[in-house]
């Protein structure tokens, strides 16, 4: 039982980052032969399924502020799986898209995604997951 003077046992935050460093890991070595890790996959996903967004949209998606999705777009764009143009309505922003490439990047590593998806639900349980993926929404949705 954690005491009050146990800050990394009570702290939510630290607990989460731990969760989520090792949960990493394990989806970046199931997708390792993909080339991508789990957080480009995640992008690639997001621009297949909701179509090209502004760096900023797309970094509401993700959770992560302007630099850091350049950070993690700068590699994808290098290696030909989007592209990165100036938007006509407003010269400012930047429209990020899927390319053909990218599409194929996706589907080279879904393989490992399954199983990474299976083999979490299988020790974790699938009602668990859902739980755990509904209440990280909320979470992300909380105005801290």
């Amino acid at each position: 039982m954690a005491t009050i003077d146990d800050i990394p046992g009570l702290c939510n935050c630290t607990k989460l980052r731990r969760a989520a460093r090792h949960i990493t890991r394990f989806y970046d070595a199931c997708l390792s032969e993909s080339g991508v890790r789990v957080t480009q996959y995640s992008i690639l996903g997001h621009l297949n399924h909701r179509g090209p967004k502004t760096m900023m949209e797309l970094a509401e998606l993700m959770t992560m502020d302007r630099a850091t999705i350049g950070h993690n777009l700068r590699p994808l764009e290098r290696d030909g799986l989007i592209t990165i143009q100036v938007s006509e309505a407003d010269r400012r922003a930047r429209i990020v898209s899927i390319t053909d490439e990218g599409l194929k990047r996706i589907e080279l590593g879904r393989a490992g995604w399954n199983r990474a998806q299976v083999e979490f639900e299988r020790q974790f349980g699938t009602e668990y997951a859902a739980s755990m993926r509904q209440m990280m929404d909320e979470v992300a949705g909380l105005q801290l």
